[in-house]
């Protein structure tokens, strides 16, 4: 059992580190970076960035394996709850997940989103 809570406190530090990584390095590209810190079921995501237009994007960074189902149900799900939290219609909030590669530079990270998120698109119903 030891093993597995050492990986598990392994695996969350390396998490935290990429975050705080991501976060230094868009605020030195200039960007309005901030930390999310709410966590459990009404989680809003890891960063939050300001853009120039108005609209947030809240970031959901992975350092984890590559599962893009998963990341983007999270992403969209704490997006909706950083909206309700702060009073805003969620279709004026975006969300990504950010997710490391392994041995690359934070700028060849990946940005995972649907297409239906990119272009805002309104939802379909389904057939």
């Amino acid at each position: 059992m030891n093993d597995i809570a050492a990986r598990n406190r392994r695996n969350k530090r390396r998490g935290a580190d990429w975050e705080a990584e991501l976060r230094d390095e868009l605020r030195g590209a200039g960007l309005d970076v901030e930390r999310l810190r709410l966590t459990g079921v009404e989680d809003e995501g890891d960063l939050v960035v300001r853009l120039d237009t108005g609209r947030a994007l809240v970031i959901e960074a992975k350092n984890a394996r590559f599962e893009p189902g998963v990341f983007i149900r999270e992403a969209l799900k704490e997006r909706a709850n950083y909206a309700k939290h702060r009073g805003l219609d969620a279709n004026s909030v975006d969300a990504v997940v950010i997710v490391r590669r392994r041995g690359a530079n934070w700028r060849d990270a990946y940005v995972l989103t649907t297409v239906e998120e990119f272009f805002h698109l309104p939802r379909e119903s389904a057939p």
